[in-house]
């Protein structure tokens, strides 16, 4: 047996000690011991545990993959959240005000990806074990909106019709206004039976859609979000924000930095997340890879009471970015890429003079590589607002405010 002092958290939540020695669901002071498989700690039993270890919340915890860090209480995982956003930023040397963290409610997530198998007499569906292929049923999920556990019988009756023995349906379930929006991959190939089969599972369970790979083979009603005052039917799969609670506390840190422009891009638009409520005050030309999720955005756009004109256009921002003539009119920007940062469009907006720039960023890593760039070509980073979304994970989300100097 190995015996450790745990004295940091890494960026994915697991405990390390000297070594490295990586340790999960361990936390800082904690002495421990287990079996040391490489460099990772296993069978592991708390000898002296933290005073900020808590009873997690939920009883599928110790079995479940979906959550790294319910054995910490909630004010360690806020400060420590914020500290990940602090040292990449420092890393970059970058030290901006912190506002305080918003943290999502807990049965709150409106979006889970379950696994569904076939067993030898029905089905089983969950979600994964820790670095598991196991499936381990959740029917008491303390982190999911209670809509969204309905969606566990569902993806039992999927995978009864359309899961081969050997992979399991990969199952995500959406709540929305009209009803569960799931959206299913790695099934059967579609034939004449299981078209038929699958709109019967949509009709029973009262599905608002059901997608089965690129295609959707049953709709009773357009799975509707409300996206500021406009509503919107995503195409299946389409980026979401992870609660409502996030996509609001996200919109008005948007809003606030952009108040008072009349001409505003919105880049990695999506479906209008913040599009559509800035089109309340602005004009506001949305720019998306996917033409699909412009598509929704346009029609809800369209079909809304008082909003400003919405343009859009379908673009790969990573191959095409805006060049800065493209940008000349704007009064304010809206930045928000996936995980991998937008290098690209970043170098060609520090040769733009856009007054203002909201980031929206889910990796504080890619944020602030792109925010030192930005502030190299003359912008202000004033404020950085945390929101945790993804409650009891690593993941941490932020909206950064960034002025150009001369215009303060």
């Amino acid at each position: 047996m190995t015996e450790v002092t745990i004295t940091r958290l890494g960026v994915q939540g697991d405990g390390i000690a000297e070594g490295p020695v990586f340790v999960p669901r361990a936390l800082p002071g904690e002495q421990v011991t287990g079996t040391l498989s490489g460099q990772t700690l296993t069978d592991v039993k708390i000898l002296t545990p933290s005073d900020r270890r808590v009873h997690p919340p939920c009883v599928h915890y110790k079995s479940c993959g979906g959550c790294q860090l319910q054995h910490a209480d909630d004010t360690f995982v806020a400060e420590w959240k914020l500290d990940v956003v602090r040292m990449a930023l420092k890393a970059q040397g970058l030290a901006p005000e912190f506002r305080a963290i918003e943290t999502s409610p807990a049965t709150s997530r409106r979006r889970a990806g379950f696994a569904a198998r076939r067993t030898k007499k029905a089905a089983m569906a969950g979600f994964h074990g820790r670095a598991s292929d196991t499936i381990v049923p959740v029917p008491d999920c303390q982190l999911v909106d209670p809509d969204i556990l309905r969606g566990l019988p569902v993806a039992e009756a999927l995978a009864v019709v359309g899961a081969s023995r050997k992979t399991p349906l990969s199952v995500m379930v959406t709540a929305t206004q009209t009803g569960l929006d799931v959206a299913v991959t790695q099934g059967k190939p579609l034939d004449g039976p299981l078209r038929q089969q699958l709109a019967a599972i949509c009709d029973q369970m009262g599905l608002a859609r059901l997608t089965w790979g690129d295609e959707v083979v049953a709709m009773r009603a357009p799975p509707v979000l409300d996206f500021g005052v406009a509503e919107v039917a995503p195409p299946p799969g389409a980026f979401l924000q992870a609660t409502a609670h996030g996509q609001r506390v996200l919109t008005d840190a948007v809003r606030e930095i952009v108040a008072g422009a009349g001409r505003v891009i919105d880049l990695f638009a999506g479906c209008g997340t913040f599009a559509l409520p800035l089109a309340q005050d602005a004009e506001v030309h949305a720019v998306e890879g996917e033409a699909a999720m412009l598509a929704a955005l346009d029609a809800g756009w369209r079909h809304a009471q008082g909003l400003k004109r919405i343009t859009t256009e379908a673009r790969d921002l990573f191959r095409r970015p805006l060049m800065p003539d493209e940008m000349a009119k704007a009064q304010a920007l809206v930045l928000d890429p996936p995980r991998a940062g937008a290098q690209a469009q970043v170098a060609e907006l520090a040769k733009a003079d856009v007054p203002r720039i909201a980031y929206v960023s889910c990796n504080p890593v890619s944020f602030a590589r792109d925010a030192s760039v930005l502030v190299s070509a003359g912008y202000d980073l004033g404020w950085i607002q945390v929101v945790d979304q993804f409650r009891w994970s690593s993941h941490v989300e932020l909206v950064a405010c960034l002025t150009k100097s001369h215009m303060r």
